[in-house]
């Protein structure tokens, strides 16, 4: 959720692809002294479990609607503007095509009523396609907030022990039964949405699937209970001193002074105070957030986590005392020793994972900027691409650098096929779509935006780190920044109306909007590729080669007796790579291509030379990239390897 200014590429003046194999555990001999000198040691015993994940980014309120009688209503949305007309949106409608209900709004598509739609989005959407996301791969899921809240996004929390009842079965009946509780757990009940969330966690944890959800600790809403009466009752309430009040009413004037502290500004995002000693939240909300931890990583108090969340994202983590999460931390562990913690940290997380006591972060530092700069704006060059991912990695132990979660793109961005489509060397983190700029290509993705995406996607499987799908990249979808990088999901049964709508009102050619076969398939294999790879999961890596000018890089994962060879051409020509100064001698076979047949790949290529001499180097076509294996006896035939 955070938006953050550019950051830089540290790391770019000494290339360690003139340096010994590194390896980012810091353990390979010769590694750069710099780099060992580095490494951050983990302050907390990582759990195995996240090393071996391929994760999935689900945004509830559009990833699946199944039950259609649940759906919000005109009393759900907070925003008075919402006339009476207002009903759920199409699933299958053209995103940028406004329901009558959005034009008595107003003309503006972005001011004008996008925000206020809804979907249908649920839990039983969710638990009806656990079989979809278990099919493509997918060991991990990580829900955007699932907790009651007015928006869509629900990043602004009305209570944090319950469920949206929106999400649930009954909204209505989960609203009466709700009514009335205070931060005591002693007045707290089940809602319908309670159950069928423990409901979703049996489900996953049947498939062997686990469930991550998001923490946002940091502020609430403002029809959060506690702010609701802080706000009516000011200095009376019990909760005065959860919030931070920025300027008392001045009884001898008409207006209303009374203001608070919200989220970088945003009043509708009220913060929590701090404790006097500012290493720690104020001890109501501290002792709030602790006992809605308990509730939902051990529902029904047995001491057995089975039957509970498996760890935690965070939300704005650096935002929160490093006191309180250390607290934190040792309830979360005290429940379940093997749930994960992940930081939301867009810059450089080491300090601040050791000090709070994370596991893991979002990976954008070590993984979603450096690929961002060098494969959409090209402001990286393939060495420095490297370089940088090789250097971060270093920088952590081990088991972190492997449970760190490597995304391309998320609901805080455009899409990655939509950044392919608006390269413009600006932030990873930016306001890049139609509602910000009157240039912004909202069309569907090309060929060669395709392309680049698959070479992302494989990265993400194979350097340091779990790999993360924004729900729907593997479907085909598309979209700039907020909101447009939340359209409902695509789904293979659903017929799509074609998007032909343009925000800004300009002319545009109509596009088809189905579910991408193809697509999906690929990004399947690459997720089976990887869980049948050990080495792609915990394998040390070894940076090979890059060429600047043809954009083409090479790397290793080493792990015992296997490596496997990573060879990426993001140019625009076929390319050759030699994997050492006199090139490969041993035949790599080709096991996985981002495009068209591996097998037409050649295992190895040489050159002979006048003088009797010969070089060796692979091949690889323009925007492709190919997985080899080191080549086995029984890969050799007796006319060679490519008989």
């Amino acid at each position: 959720m955070t938006r953050r200014p550019r950051l830089s590429n540290e790391g770019r003046g000494r290339s360690l692809l003139r340096q010994p194999p590194v390896v980012w555990a810091c353990l390979a001999a010769g590694a750069a002294a710099a780099l060992c000198a580095s490494w951050s040691a983990p302050t907390v015993a990582q759990p195995a479990w996240p090393a071996d994940a391929a994760w999935y980014q689900v945004f509830p309120e559009r990833f699946a609607n199944g039950d259609a009688a649940n759906d919000p209503t005109r009393e759900s949305i907070d925003d008075t503007r919402a006339p009476a007309t207002w009903e759920p949106s199409r699933w299958n409608a053209d995103w940028y095509a406004r329901a009558a209900w959005e034009r008595d709004v107003g003309p503006d598509f972005y001011a004008d009523g996008v925000f206020m739609r809804r979907y249908g989005g649920d839990l039983q959407g969710l638990i009806d396609r656990l079989g979809y996301l278990h099919s493509l791969g997918i060991t991990a899921l990580y829900l955007n907030p699932v907790f009651h809240a007015p928006s869509l996004h629900k990043y602004d929390a009305a209570s944090m022990h319950h469920i949206d009842p929106y999400f649930g079965p009954a909204p209505a009946r989960d609203l009466a039964l709700m009514a009335g509780e205070t931060d005591d757990p002693a007045t707290w009940s089940w809602t319908s949405a309670d159950s069928l969330f423990l409901e979703l966690i049996s489900a996953a944890h049947e498939r062997r699937m686990r469930v991550v959800i998001d923490g946002v600790f940091n502020h609430t809403g403002t029809r959060f209970f506690a702010f609701e009466d802080f706000r009516r009752r000011r200095r009376d309430s019990p909760y005065s001193d959860w919030y931070i009040t920025t300027r008392e009413d001045d009884p001898a004037t008409p207006a209303d002074e009374f203001d608070w502290q919200g989220w970088w500004d945003h009043r509708g995002l009220p913060v929590f105070a701090d404790a006097p000693s500012g290493d720690d939240l104020a001890p109501g909300p501290k002792a709030y957030v602790l006992a809605i931890t308990r509730r939902w990583m051990d529902p029904d108090g047995d001491g057995d986590p089975a039957d509970g969340i498996d760890g935690w994202r965070l939300d704005v983590a650096e935002e929160v005392p490093a006191g309180f999460w250390r607290d934190w931390h040792t309830l979360v562990r005290s429940f379940n020793p093997e749930a994960l913690t992940v930081a939301e940290i867009w810059s450089d997380p080491r300090a601040f994972m050791d000090s709070a006591g994370f596991h893991s972060s979002i990976n954008y530092h070590g993984f979603a900027i450096p690929l961002h700069d060098f494969l959409v704006d090209g402001t990286m060059r393939a060495t420095a691409f490297l370089d940088s991912v090789a250097v971060r990695a270093a920088r952590h132990a081990p088991a972190r650098a492997a449970a760190m979660l490597n995304l391309a793109d998320s609901h805080d961005t455009d899409r990655l096929p939509s950044m392919l489509m608006n390269p413009d060397g600006a932030n990873y983190d930016r306001d890049n779509s139609a509602r910000h700029s009157g240039t912004y290509r909202v069309g569907a993705p090309d060929e060669r935006a395709r392309d680049l995406q698959r070479i992302a996607f494989l990265l993400q499987a194979t350097l340091p780190g779990a790999p993360m799908v924004y729900y729907g990249d593997e479907a085909g979808m598309w979209g700039g920044d907020d909101p447009d990088d939340r359209k409902p999901m695509l789904w293979s049964n659903i017929r799509y109306d074609d998007e032909a709508t343009d925000p800004r009102g300009h002319e545009r050619a109509p596009d088809a909007v189905s579910f991408d076969r193809g697509l999906h398939d690929y990004y399947r294999d690459v997720l089976s590729l990887r869980r049948r790879h050990a080495a792609l999961r915990r394998g040390t890596l070894r940076t090979i080669a890059a060429d600047d000018a043809a954009r083409t890089l090479a790397f290793a994962r080493d792990l015992g007796d296997e490596t496997l060879v990573v060879l990426v051409n993001a140019g625009e020509a076929d390319a050759s790579l030699a994997l050492s100064p006199a090139g490969a001698t041993v035949p790599l076979v080709p096991i996985l291509a981002t495009r068209g047949d591996a097998g037409a790949i050649p295992s190895l290529v040489a050159t002979f030379h006048d003088d009797g001499t010969a070089t060796y180097h692979n091949t690889v076509p323009a925007r492709t990239a190919v997985v080899f294996r080191r080549a086995r006896a029984e890969d050799v035939r007796p006319g060679g390897l490519e008989e």
